[in-house]
């Protein structure tokens, strides 16, 4: 009978702890699905890849890095970085990462970082739809030492819906090339 009962307990804590854990990941979409979408307006990065990427990389808002850095996407200093710095055991013990004032500048630098290099350039030939192309793509280009970090990518983004922001995305590029071609009539 004890051991009947240990395992309902363990049952219901599990069950509780995934629920938490996934509010938590609810949480993290609302909070960041604009900036994605504000990203993707600037940089022509699907919203879907930037909030699956800042999801896995900051254990939804959670890591330490991200609390303490305010850096969603692991970046490294690289030698071009001049900001503050946070070290870390990663692939290497004491890693830098960089330091960002707050969130929204990580994902700004994410979205800058994956344009300026030319090992990602290819990506931006997919159509912004295309999340699957763009999950493989960071994979090959070696932005994850992770082997499954394709499929983590698709996953989280299909588990959640997250294709809803690529559309909005999308729609909102449409409208603002709309606007900007609407001749303006003068008296």
């Amino acid at each position: 009978m004890r051991k009947y009962l240990c395992l309902i307990s363990l049952f219901v804590l599990l069950t509780v702890v995934h629920a938490q854990q996934k509010q938590d990941v609810i949480n993290y979409i609302e909070r960041y699905k604009d900036v994605a979408i504000q990203e993707m307006l600037r940089s022509h990065i699907p919203a879907s890849i930037t909030l699956a990427q800042g999801l896995h990389e900051s254990s939804y808002g959670k890591s330490r890095l991200a609390k303490e850095a305010n850096n969603h996407f692991g970046i490294k200093c690289k030698d071009e970085w001049s900001g503050k710095k946070f070290f870390q055991n990663d692939d290497a013990p004491n890693e830098c990462f960089r330091v960002y004032e707050h969130a929204e500048a990580s994902y700004a630098d994410h979205s800058d970082f994956l344009l300026t290099r030319p090992r990602y350039a290819s990506l931006f030939q997919l159509l912004i739809t295309d999340y699957k192309g763009w999950a493989l793509g960071l994979k090959e280009a070696g932005y994850a030492t992770n082997p499954k970090y394709t499929q983590i990518l698709i996953k989280t983004i299909e588990e959640y819906g997250l294709t809803k922001y690529d559309q909005t995305g999308l729609a909102l590029m449409e409208a603002k090339e709309k606007l900007l071609s609407v001749p303006v009539k003068s008296n």
